[in-house]
């Protein structure tokens, strides 16, 4: 008799909730792992192929964004590839296209946070992360690795 009480709860709570809490997002696609050859792939040359690029390690699709992303768009320079120090400074000179953020100012820090949460994380999905952000240079699994929280996606903890 509990499991028909909680059949029928859940039934009633489907009934009577808005239109609004019955809308659900499809279920995206599993986050995976990327080696930088393979985040080079999604660069926006190939038409048809996503776009992808990754901040922080994390691997965003900005394929919508492909005014700004795709191929002979402004920020073009940016994907296929771990843009993170170049993001901080704001920044499309060819040597701040990378990974590495060491030497950053407080202040670049601060920009790098607010834009990763600000513009990626609130506008593209995550479809991924960079074999950098998961592994250790061993190759052995980072254990303070956890999947970025994306509250306006579904993304599910597939690694």
């Amino acid at each position: 008799w509990r499991q028909q009480l909680i059949t029928c709860f859940s039934f009633m709570q489907i009934c009577t909730a808005d239109e609004t809490k019955l809308k659900v997002k499809a279920a995206s696609k599993p986050v995976r792992l990327f080696t930088d050859e393979e985040l080079r792939n999604y660069d926006g040359t190939e038409e048809g192929q996503p776009i992808y690029m990754a901040i922080k390690g994390v691997v965003f699709d900005v394929t919508s964004g492909k005014k700004f992303y795709g191929k002979g768009a402004a920020y073009n320079a940016l994907v296929g590839k771990d843009s993170t120090r170049a993001v901080a400074k704001m920044s499309l000179d060819p040597k701040d296209l990378t990974h590495d953020v060491a030497g950053l100012t407080e202040k670049e820090l601060e920009s790098l946070e607010s834009v990763f949460t600000g513009t990626y994380k609130s506008k593209y999905p995550i479809v991924g992360y960079t074999s950098r952000r998961i592994l250790n240079e061993d190759g052995s699994p980072n254990e303070d690795f956890k999947p970025e929280d994306q509250p306006n996606f579904s993304v599910r903890a597939e690694l």
